[in-house]
């Protein structure tokens, strides 16, 4: 006797399913999978450079690091501005952005010794991304479009 079937509510969505919704919250890029493993690669890496022993990095001058925390962010939102169209995934990527930055502020404060949790580098980190997904409100939006597709 075959085991009853679940019922359709009860059902997780297929592979197709939510890769048909992750490309509808996406530009229609060419390789809309390559720019937005790319992304997620570009947030690993502020990911594993924001948790590395201070040692290991480069010396900044004095509020520098303000300077990149601002720059690293900005650019990961405006990333997200070339790869999403929808304006509710990219309010998600801005917010993800910032609890990510403040996440990684504690985490420098809770995981390493050599780190330390600092307020100003959050508030950084928070400027950059309002910036980065101000690029929306400019021609600058859709450079990754035009680039992929034409490419």
């Amino acid at each position: 006797m075959r085991p009853p079937s679940r019922t359709p509510s009860k059902r997780m969505p297929s592979e197709s399913m939510l890769s048909m919704r992750m490309t509808l919250t996406l530009k229609p890029l060419r390789r809309p999978w390559l720019w937005l493993g790319l992304w997620w690669c570009a947030i690993g890496v502020v990911i594993a450079a924001s948790l590395l022993p201070a040692f290991l990095l480069p010396e900044v001058p004095a509020g520098g690091d303000k300077l990149e925390h601002l720059g690293g962010y900005f650019v990961l939102a405006a990333a997200a501005v070339q790869l999403y169209a929808a304006r509710r995934s990219l309010l998600r990527a801005g917010i993800g952005l910032v609890l990510l930055g403040v996440g990684l502020e504690f985490a420098q404060g809770l995981l390493t010794t050599t780190r330390q949790m600092d307020v100003w580098d959050a508030l950084a980190n928070s400027a950059g991304v309002l910036a980065g997904l101000a690029t929306v409100l400019t021609p600058l939006r859709d450079v990754l479009l035009h680039f992929d597709n034409r490419a």
